[in-house]
């Protein structure tokens, strides 16, 4: 998965993209913006590595981070709604997970949530990395972010853009 394929794919959909980030700490919408002409399709990344941050800049409500944590898929989805809702986006993803070390029985290291929003789609998942060492849990956070990003741009109910094989 690269990050000029899914520029390319939202591109096509005439997409802007948000991204609302914890435990990549920015790193998704660093790999879309390494790649020059990426303006056009990036609008904004949030970095909300605090539960105070998610309240205070996605919208994230209080109940909802004491009910099921910061690392679940219902933040993931406030998340990615609230980046969508306060940008000029078309598509936001978020991520929230537990890259290590550490982690407990219930949520352990390598888990990672995952949020996606397109108009009024909301999308979540969990993925269980395991105990990759932090850098690989973000790495591995990071390749699936773009991935679901490649997917919705190319899975969304008015048919793809392009075909997946052409030109990517």
């Amino acid at each position: 998965m690269t990050p000029d394929k899914v520029l390319e794919a939202l591109r096509h959909r005439g997409w802007r993209l948000a991204t609302a980030e914890s435990c990549t700490g920015g790193l998704v919408a660093a790999a879309l913006t390494d790649v020059a002409g990426a303006s056009d399709v990036v609008d904004r990344g949030f970095i909300t590595y605090s539960n105070a941050a998610k309240i205070e800049m996605l919208g994230v409500r209080p109940d909802t981070l004491a009910a099921h944590g910061a690392v679940s898929q219902e933040v993931a989805l406030e998340m990615a709604r609230g980046a969508l809702d306060r940008s000029g986006a078309d598509i936001a993803v978020s991520v929230t997970g537990i890259a290590g070390p550490g982690g407990s029985d219930h949520k352990p290291e390598g888990r990672v949530c995952f949020g996606l929003a397109h108009g009024k789609t909301l999308h979540s998942e969990t993925q269980d990395f395991g105990a990759l060492g932090r850098a690989g849990v973000r790495e591995r956070a990071t390749a699936h972010a773009l991935a679901m990003l490649l997917a919705a741009a190319f899975d969304h109910p008015e048919g793809p853009a392009r075909s997946p094989t052409a030109d990517l």
